[in-house]
Order: structure tokens, then sequence, then C-alpha cells
């Protein structure tokens, strides 16, 4: 059941909600627009507040549902992690959209509201106090995600592996966005 729940959580995953929105409100393609990511920031830059609201929204559930469902399948909280990281790789590389996705944090967040809600809203309020002094919602990524690791690893340690190397992933595709902060060229709100 374990590896049939991966495979769903990846394929759940790998639906873009930004670019299903888009298209149906006959809103421009993100990744033909803004910073080119298929997420929740760029729809707010290039389609709007409504479309990058469900674009969040979309994009938490397939993070959430199948860690739920794991969960709700008596599935280890080991278990839980491993589908919670495939649901986060659908995200970034799509099956159905190329393997061009996002950058893998709104599904992350819902993955680890499902895991272990505290971590989430630890993640969630360091996410807000750096985006609000830097007004850079890169940066609140990547700060929010270190500050959930200690928490996990206290309270739930065998999610600590996946949930690390989920946050390894969400560093790595925002490399390029590293490299803007860097250098002083990132995009701020």
């Amino acid at each position: 059941m374990f590896w049939q729940l991966t495979l769903l959580a990846y394929l759940i995953g790998s639906l873009s909600f930004a670019i299903l929105l888009s298209r149906l409100a006959g809103a421009p393609d993100p990744r033909a627009g803004g910073s080119g990511n298929p997420g929740a920031t760029n729809m707010l830059r290039v389609a709007g507040k409504r479309l990058a609201i469900a674009t969040l929204c979309g994009d938490l559930l397939k993070g959430l549902l199948p860690v739920m469902l794991a969960g709700f399948l008596g599935l280890s909280v080991e278990q839980q992690s491993w589908i919670a990281v495939a649901a986060v790789l659908g995200h970034l590389y799509p099956l159905y959209f190329r393997f061009r996705g996002g950058k893998g944090v709104a599904t992350a967040a819902g993955a680890l509201l499902g895991l272990y809600p505290p971590a989430a809203i630890l993640a969630l309020t360091g996410w807000l106090v750096v985006f609000k002094l830097s007004r850079t919602s890169s940066l609140a990524a990547l700060a929010a995600l270190p500050l959930c690791l200690p928490l996990l690893a206290w309270q739930q340690p065998d999610s600590l592996l996946p949930m690390s190397l989920l946050a390894c992933l969400i560093f790595w595709r925002h490399r390029d966005n590293l490299r803007d902060l860097a250098a002083g060229r990132e995009r701020h709100f």
C-alpha cells in the first residue's frame, strides 16, 4: 500500500493549479510571465490575487491530502513523510507538464500540516515575519523551512530524514533566487 500511495502522491503533486487555473480563467500562463514559476507567488504577479489564492489552496491541498490519507490508512509517520516528499516531487517535476514545475513551498507546507501541525504553524510564522521584514517571498520560504526541522526532530524524529531531504529539494529549486538574493537582484513585493 505504501508504494501505491507514494505513486498517487506524486501524481496528485503533478497537478499544477497555477497552469490549470490560468487556462480556466483565460489568464496568462505563469510559465511565460513574471518569474516563470508556476506557483502562487508568480500567479499573484501575472494573474492577480484571486487566482493566486486559489493556486495556494490547491498546492497546499495536494501536499496535505496524500499525507492525511496515509495517516488514515495507518501508515507510519516515516512512511507518511516519504509520501509527502513524493507529493512535493510531483510539484517540482510534474509528469503532466513536461517536468517543469514550481518550487514546492506551498505543497511542502500542506504536507507538513498533515504530518505535524505545530511545525507547520512555526514555519508559517517564520515565513510571515521574514516576509514582513524583507518583502521577499523566496527569502521568507527559505528561512521558514529550517525553523521547523528542530521541532520535527524532537516531536516526530521518524520524519526528520524525509523532511530534511524535502528542505534540500526546495533549497535546490530556489538556487536562482539565492544567487539573486546574494547579488541584490531578487524581486520584492
